[in-house]
């Protein structure tokens, strides 16, 4: 008996330490510019559909309500519309998604409630903002702390992520792609694709357990781009197959991380990056080759076929 209880604990071990990782999708920059294989309208339809084929009951959306004045943003209203519809929700992203690094504290907000004007009374809408850039004042203190007041004071909570992959500077190089009339790989792209964002998950989750000791529940940064809708159903195949729950934002956000406001030397990044410089771990480095200098490297020679043999 007692040999059989062993066995049975080494079977289950695997599966116990996988329990409890969760994770909810959310997308940045909505609506997005158009990409290197669809327009504006087809992305957002595929995203759609990728959502449901691959039982994602809520994402979360990013909205950038000054993007709707572009070219690529006419219609997005109606897009953004479908995504609520289709079960999703949104929240703000800025106004017109400036860098705090360019405008005072005062102005920031005020693009904060330009951004909170359009949103507001909408369906799905959710009270939290996420930073553009992923930026929060970067060394300087003053600044950063006047924004976390403002946001308080308007009873916004900081959209924090957990995770990045890099996945907009992806996007980046197939639209340079196609401008130039170059052929892509596609399955090279989709397998580039999902080492850049599975690599990001795996190496922030280990980052939590150093800095919390425990699984929070993550955040993933995506952004509303072609590469998503080619890819997302394959991406969250390969999440569960990682042992990760898809879970919503809602709960996502009342994870006892969402109390953290970490003060470290450069505020900006992933929230577990910058929780784990507090406690004084290593510093918030991503993985080297999902820098964009490595990611380029690797697009080209294996998406675009060129420099192969370095």
């Amino acid at each position: 008996m007692l040999r059989l209880l062993l066995c049975l604990a080494l079977l289950l071990a695997p599966t116990a330490a996988l329990a409890g990782k969760r994770i909810a999708l959310s997308f940045d920059d909505v609506p997005r510019q158009r990409g290197a294989f669809f327009t504006p309208e087809e992305r957002s339809r595929r995203l759609i559909a990728a959502l449901q084929e691959a039982n994602v009951r809520q994402a979360l959306f990013f909205v950038n309500p000054g993007r709707l004045t572009l070219p690529d943003g006419a219609g997005g209203e109606d897009r953004i519309a479908a995504y609520v519809r289709a079960g999703h929700v949104i929240a703000n992203h800025s106004f017109s998604h400036p860098s705090l690094a360019k405008l005072s504290a005062a102005d920031y907000l005020a693009d904060i409630d330009r951004g909170e004007t359009w949103l507001k009374g909408r369906k799905g809408y959710r009270p939290w903002f996420r930073f553009p850039y992923l930026f929060e004042g970067g060394t300087d203190k003053a600044k950063r702390d006047a924004v976390r007041v403002g946001l308080a004071e308007r009873g916004l909570r900081n959209g924090y992520v957990t995770a990045d992959g890099a996945d907009w500077h992806l996007e980046q190089l197939t639209i340079n792609a196609a401008t130039a009339g170059k052929t892509m790989d596609m399955k090279a792209l989709r397998r580039l694709y999902l080492q850049m964002q599975l690599g990001a998950i795996d190496y922030h989750e280990a980052m939590a357990r150093r800095a919390l000791g425990r699984s929070p529940a993550h955040v993933m940064l995506l952004h509303e781009t072609d590469l998503a809708a080619l890819f997302l159903v394959d991406l969250v195949a390969e999440l569960r197959r990682g042992g990760w729950t898809i879970i919503t934002a809602d709960k996502a956000y009342r994870d006892p991380l969402a109390k953290a406001f970490p003060d470290v030397p450069y505020a900006g990044g992933t929230l577990i990056g910058a929780l784990a410089w507090e406690r004084n771990l290593d510093p918030p480095l991503s993985p080297l080759w999902i820098g964009e200098s490595v990611a380029t490297h690797l697009f080209e020679r294996q998406v675009l076929k060129e420099n192969a043999r370095q």
